[in-house]
């Protein structure tokens, strides 16, 4: 049976994929009421579409059958007054049913505008396992243990053998023929080629911990920004639009320096061939934004100082979007991928967080740190 819905109330008309969407999706209007659900939001929010269109999703009326924590008002009314996507990592849904008992489920929260008239948004969500965000976390973890014995074997193996390789090349091609020396030229940049590979699987290898402290992270963007305008982003536009009344970031200046130099020369990069090539190096305060709870910090870790940097370039080819952290794994034809491991492995080791929001035109790399 219908509920009675209220006389300003409009229902939201998705499209025919709506439905068939494999994730949970709603759309929310701007007074927080249900205008739309599909089939996967009504089984995993155990509800009827028809007795939930209309209503507030967390009115009184749904306090009965899904109570959610923490409220996602603050994250939708954002939307709302900006007009931007935004994420929360972990919500816990209380799911009732029937008999007055309830299952808890969680699950990640993307919310976006939903281009409706007088303002509407969508809410994506994705389920979490019982580790929640850590899966991934886990994979790179598991990954990184693999990648170390590997990085100890090259490194005693390759290294000291390259630099007799590289030597030998370079005498000989002191004395040869032009062809000979064009040779001996080429030998000699492929073995430093490999040699800075063994030394970023070195680095990726190295398991000593961060070592935090209070850090401004606006003076660890600032000498980013000043290195990359006089080498590799000398030819990109890099605009800096950070939150001066941010507090201190607890870091290892050195690692978290590392990881932002990293994401911009991977964006510079990116850039080459665009017409107009821009990286946005942004900082803001979520109060939102925690990592899910466990034995050490019931309640979840705040992470309430976040870092963007974001381009205007092609987006991540969609084939490696959702491998992107892990070893090996890259989208440039003479790629190690390792960079972006070594990103992934710093932050985790951090108990911090990063994420990638790509597509044509934009690309966000977004770093979500706790206060000092």
């Amino acid at each position: 049976m219908t509920s009675p819905r209220p006389a300003d109330f409009r229902e939201a008309a998705p499209g025919p994929g709506w439905m068939v969407m494999p994730l949970p999706a709603l759309i929310l209007d701007a007074k927080g009421r249900v205008a739309a659900m599909n089939d996967s939001a009504e089984i995993w929010l155990n509800v009827s579409r028809n007795s939930t269109i209309g209503k507030a999703l967390e009115g009184e009326s749904m306090g009965k059958r899904v109570r959610i924590h923490p409220s996602l008002r603050a994250l939708i009314g954002r939307v709302l007054r900006g007009d931007e996507a935004l994420y929360h990592a972990d919500v816990l849904f209380e799911i009732g049913d029937r008999a007055g008992g309830h299952q808890d489920r969680r699950a990640a929260v993307h919310a976006a505008p939903a281009g409706e008239a007088g303002g509407a948004v969508m809410l994506l969500l994705v389920p979490l396992d019982d580790h929640g965000m850590q899966y991934q976390n886990r994979a790179v973890r598991t990954a990184a243990r693999s990648a170390i014995g590997m990085s100890e074997m090259l490194a005693h193996e390759i290294k000291n053998p390259l630099a007799g390789i590289r030597g030998a090349a370079q005498i000989m091609g002191m004395n040869a023929s032009a062809e000979d020396r064009e040779m001996a030229e080429m030998i000699v940049s492929e073995t430093r080629r490999i040699a800075a590979l063994l030394e970023q699987v070195e680095r990726f290898g190295d398991t000593s911990p961060p070592e935090l402290r209070p850090v401004n992270i606006h003076d660890v963007l600032e000498k980013v920004r000043r290195s990359a305008q006089v080498g590799f982003g000398r030819r990109v536009q890099i605009v800096a639009d950070y939150d001066p009344s941010l507090p201190p970031a607890l870091a290892d200046p050195d690692q978290l320096t590392q990881v932002c130099l990293n994401l911009v020369k991977n964006a510079a990069e990116a850039l080459k061939g665009t017409e107009l090539p821009v990286i946005r190096l942004h900082s803001h305060y979520d109060h939102i934004l925690r990592l899910p709870p466990d034995e050490a910090d019931p309640t979840g870790r705040p992470l309430p100082l976040q870092i963007a940097i974001e381009d205007n370039g092609p987006g991540l080819p969609l084939a490696i979007a959702d491998q992107i952290f892990e070893p090996f794994v890259s989208g440039r034809e003479n790629g190690t991928g390792l960079g972006l491991a070594l990103v992934s492995k710093i932050i985790t080791d951090h108990g911090a967080l990063i994420r990638v929001d790509s597509r044509p035109g934009r690309t966000v790399f977004r770093i979500s740190l706790p206060k000092a």
